[in-house]
């Protein structure tokens, strides 16, 4: 655990006893702080009581003795209006801070040189600060791995030198750690997302560009519109920026060629690493994971042979393009993170057989934007609340089951990709929807998955395969 000892002696307010927020309570706690904690849920305020967390119903607190508001990042700040804490702590004058901000504040105070990695980007920052960590790890480094990958950062061991924490940001975490300043910052790339929280895309992208305005060195992806201009007027400050591309070939940069990686310097371009058979960075959008992460940790010291060693190695993540197991020919993948129409093309485009399992709750834009992956589809499996104005955006261009529930389509999407003759059908999971309908997180969808494929008869597991 990390002291909060920046607040010591203070009173904090904190809302939101979720993961985070707990440890959170605890770190300031361990610093010297004085935490009034409260949570909207009764459920949630009555488990926290239990585990000892000192309750104050902040409605009714006297906000001008408290420091600061630490707010849990699934707390609106702005949009689509600010929550009730938020106005209290705004009439009162008091900063708004979220768990990010404390750790940066430590490490400033403490171990300024530190060395501390921050990804973010709207798709893919999970494998790549995940790959990160393992090529760090896979070098012998003392890594830290945290933040919005599920294990909250205060909860991490303390910055020290030669320890590198590893920290995944989203963008509600961003918005509420207006210090945030990594060594290394990268940004993947920015598409339409959690624009009910943001309010509008710029102001979305802006808080993305935060991260790696407030770093030494930063990798950007230049692949779309948002991040090249990110990283032009990040240059144009004097930063050091390494571009990085899954698309097209680089001056200077990390980029995939073929099925692997080249580095770029001044023109001058040689291989990296080959991804071919590494089923853990399977797609395009994984080729940008990888060259992103290659480039951090060459920022951070690693030689080529470390990286290449560490990108062989990575078994990858739950839930991504994760394979789960074979039979006969048909392949089962569950890539239940892709909640969005974005992520899910990225697995549609990395198959040339699909019988694809979409659905759950949709948000803004639907899938006409995967319109053009249709060819690949077989035949889709559609579920939960999306399951009608899925069907009605595909009409007539592939065969629709409705499905109505996972189990359903797992069994019938199996059953016809068993009679395709094609090398390899795919059984995918990518459900361009948040889960909310059915399951209580994209983890327990893909968990679900996981659990119904391997039942099946004849199911070999993708280790037993490999």
């Amino acid at each position: 655990m990390i002291p909060a000892s920046t607040f010591k002696d203070r009173q904090v307010a904190l809302f939101g006893l979720g993961g985070s927020g707990r440890a959170t309570v605890a770190s300031l706690a361990a610093g010297g702080a004085s935490v009034a904690a409260w949570d909207d849920s009764e459920a949630t305020r009555d488990s926290a009581a239990e585990a000892g967390i000192p309750l104050v119903d902040l409605r009714e607190a006297d906000w001008s003795g408290f420091a600061a508001l630490v707010l849990a990042p699934g707390v609106p700040l702005t949009h689509p209006e600010p929550h009730w804490t938020v106005r209290l702590a705004e009439r009162a004058g008091v900063e708004i801070i979220g768990d990010i901000e404390i750790f940066c504040r430590e490490r400033r105070r403490n171990v300024p040189a530190a060395p501390f990695v921050a990804i973010t980007g709207t798709n893919g920052k999970s494998t790549t600060t995940a790959l990160i960590a393992h090529l760090l790890a896979a070098a012998g480094r003392d890594v830290q791995l945290g933040g919005n990958i599920g294990t909250p950062v205060l909860s991490l061991d303390p910055p020290r030198m030669g320890r590198y924490h590893v920290v995944e940001v989203s963008s509600f975490q961003i918005d509420l750690a207006p210090s945030l300043d990594p060594s290394v910052g990268l940004l993947l790339n920015v598409t339409p997302d959690h624009l009910d929280r943001h309010g509008t895309m710029a102001r979305y992208a802006g808080i993305k560009e935060r991260l790696v305005a407030g770093a030494t060195a930063a990798v950007i992806g230049v692949d779309d519109e948002y991040c090249q201009a990110v990283a032009d007027r990040i240059e144009q400050r004097g930063k050091r920026v390494v571009r990085i591309s899954a698309r097209r070939p680089l001056a200077d940069g990390v980029f995939a060629e073929g099925q692997g990686l080249s580095v770029a310097d001044n023109g001058a371009v040689r291989p990296l690493v080959s991804l071919a058979g590494i089923a853990s960075l399977r797609g395009a959008h994984n080729a940008q994971n990888a060259a992103a992460a290659a480039a951090a940790v060459s920022l951070l010291g690693l030689s080529e042979a470390e990286i290449v060693n560490g990108i062989r190695t990575f078994r990858g993540l739950p839930h991504r393009m994760e394979q789960v197991g074979r039979r006969g020919r048909v392949l089962f993948v569950n890539d239940s993170k892709a909640t969005n129409a974005d992520a899910a093309e990225k697995a549609l485009r990395s198959f040339d057989r699909i019988y694809w399992i979409a659905g759950g709750r949709a948000k803004e834009g639907g899938i006409e934007s995967l319109a053009g992956c249709f060819p690949k589809i077989a035949k889709a499996y559609l579920i939960g609340e999306a399951m009608e104005p899925f069907a009605e955006t595909i009409g007539s261009a592939l065969p629709v089951e409705r499905s109505v529930t996972l189990a359903a389509a797992i069994a019938a999407a199996a059953a016809d990709a068993e009679h395709d003759p094609a090398a390899e059908p795919v059984v995918l999971l990518s459900p361009a929807c948040a889960s909310y309908d059915q399951f209580q997180n994209f983890e327990r969808r893909g968990d679900a998955f996981r659990s119904l494929v391997q039942s099946l008869d004849g199911i070999v597991s993708h280790e037993e395969a490999a």
